[in-house]
């Protein structure tokens, strides 16, 4: 059985633990923020893109509201809980304006630490690009929200399962050291002036 919550339908795909600033503007999620504000309510963002075939969004709360204007719009940061699949939208929620999604819950595994091979090869990106992690051990979606994927490949990520996942990141990495290195030997072919 589903739960039904707010819905805020978007082009983004955050991932759990992922902190994400958004600008409200429109006056149905105006209520929608201040519902959530008001009640500590979580909320889904359903990933509005074409690709998403599958239905998936993602659980959302409020974590801050960074400034508030005088036309009522607002910047706020909010942060991802967990992943759903969606079975069917609403035009509204109860009296709402803003719109509402019967979904099931992924619960998302945020403490599940990566493997030893996943986990070297990232600490490895985060001292060429100069990040600093304390960190004891990393999941899945940290790595992934480092990595900085685009939607297409969150997506692609999402629908990957079990070892299949890690093989995933690994190979993003790969990808991203093997860019740092292009970027180091041209350093050497050019010289300045």
């Amino acid at each position: 059985m589903g739960t039904t919550i707010p819905m805020f339908p978007l082009t983004i795909l955050p991932l759990p633990g992922e902190l994400v600033p958004l600008h409200i503007f429109e006056p149905r999620y105006q209520e929608l923020l201040a519902d959530a504000e008001a009640d500590d309510i979580k909320f889904g963002i359903y990933f509005n893109h074409a690709i998403n075939i599958e239905r998936i969004g993602s659980l959302m709360k409020l974590e801050r509201i960074i400034k508030k204007y005088d036309t009522g719009e607002s910047d706020i940061i909010v942060k991802c809980y967990d992943l759903f699949t969606m079975d069917k939208m609403y035009r509204s929620y109860r009296s709402k304006q803003y719109s509402a999604g019967d979904v099931n819950y992924w619960k998302a595994n945020q403490h599940e630490a990566i493997s030893g091979k996943l986990e070297s090869l990232f600490r490895e990106y985060l001292m060429k690009r100069n990040i600093v992690k304390s960190e004891a051990s990393f999941n899945v979606y940290a790595v992934a929200i480092e990595l900085n994927l685009d939607v297409n490949d969150r997506y692609e990520f999402l629908l990957t399962e079990g070892k299949a996942c890690e093989s995933f990141l690994i190979q993003r990495i790969r990808y991203q050291l093997h860019l740092f290195a292009q970027e180091e030997r041209s350093k050497d072919v050019f010289h300045l002036n």
